[in-house]
């Protein structure tokens, strides 16, 4: 059945007030905060209908009403309106993320922020290196046979890598190496560029070919390695901020599950940064978070995914906010990532 914009109102204004004082919700308490326009026992009538529909119920413990994860679900898609932030709020992420001095600094300046501004837990994922592509290439020389290969991602991730020369090189063809190496590479996903890295070789000039060669090993282990890919939490005493009602019951299995990398990995990866992915309650594949509520997205410089970020609470948590503020800090540390 379809519920009106009367009966969408009284559950939006259930969920407000569940979140904001974490007590159920009876009529009386909805007619005097809200202003509704309409008896209590019209809003009494209302709410059984919602509960018939599956959107609230009713803790054993009092007369109140909570929402459902029906009912949240229904608020996060229809009826939240997702709170712009503050100049103030946009101002102190800003300061705050512009201090990083690298990228380790900046994913875990951004995981910090995201639970204390949320007072949730926080997830970031590291930049993926095969997400990535090349912003720029140096040679340093080390000494007439050794050169320092460098490599910038466009994630702001820095490789550096020594390589042997078979011979004595001069500066001018350090210079040429670099410009053949750039002009080739810059710009290319890490995943294509195995190939381009061959055909370098065989297009570079005899007397430049074995140098070039030496550089090609390093250049793909540079390229190509794989480096696991990790995540950064914080906000974890956060779980126990609201009391375990919350998650009704133990907080020991969320707790194991957010120690697994590969689950919290599959919850907040692969997220385009566009979209803004809520999953609540049961619609958590994994049984251990059924209890709680992810908020996600995707970050990277402009349309660029390099990885997800987002937080982790109970499905009594302030939606509009979190998801407000979850895409302000990705937009942020997007921008961040794009700056040369």
């Amino acid at each position: 059945m379809a519920l009106d914009d009367r009966k969408l109102e009284v559950l939006r204004a259930i969920v407000e007030d569940y979140v904001a004082t974490q007590e159920p919700v009876g009529s009386k308490a909805l007619v005097e905060r809200h202003n509704l326009r309409v008896s209590p026992a019209t809003v009494r009538n209302d709410m059984a209908v919602l509960e018939e529909e599956g959107y609230i119920r009713q803790p054993h413990t009092s007369a109140g009403r909570v929402p459902t994860d029906a009912g949240y679900r229904l608020f996060v898609d229809k009826l939240s309106r997702v709170k712009p932030l503050s100049p103030a709020e946009r101002r102190a992420i800003e300061r705050f993320l512009i201090g990083a001095v690298d990228l380790d600094d900046v994913v875990h300046r951004t995981v910090r922020l995201l639970a204390q501004l949320t007072r949730q837990v926080a997830v970031v994922q590291y930049p993926s290196l095969s997400r990535a592509s090349v912003r720029h290439f140096e040679l340093v020389p080390i000494s007439t046979t050794r050169l320092m290969v460098v490599m910038i991602a466009e994630t702001g991730r820095v490789e550096q890598r020594l390589v042997d020369l078979p011979g004595p090189i001069l500066a001018d063809d350090v210079t040429e190496l670099r410009r053949r190496i750039n002009e080739k590479l810059v710009g290319k996903r890490l995943v294509d560029t195995p190939p381009l890295v061959e055909a370098l070789v065989e297009e570079t000039a005899p007397s430049l070919r074995p140098p070039m060669t030496a550089l090609s090993t390093v250049l793909l282990e540079t390229l190509v390695e794989r480096s696991e890919e990790r995540i950064a939490l914080a906000g974890t005493a956060n779980l126990a901020r609201g009391g375990l009602l919350d998650f009704q019951g133990s907080l020991r299995p969320i707790l194991e599950a957010l120690e697994e990398e590969v689950i919290l990995l599959k919850l907040f990866g692969e997220v385009e940064p566009s979209m803004t992915r809520v999953r609540i309650g049961d619609e958590n594949e994994i049984e251990d978070l059924r209890s709680a509520s992810i908020v996600a997205t995707g970050y990277g410089p402009g349309s660029i995914v390099v990885g997800g970020m987002g937080v982790l609470g109970p499905t009594r948590m302030d939606y509009p906010g979190n998801i407000a503020t979850v895409r302000a800090v990705a937009r942020y540390v997007g921008d961040l990532l794009g700056q040369s």
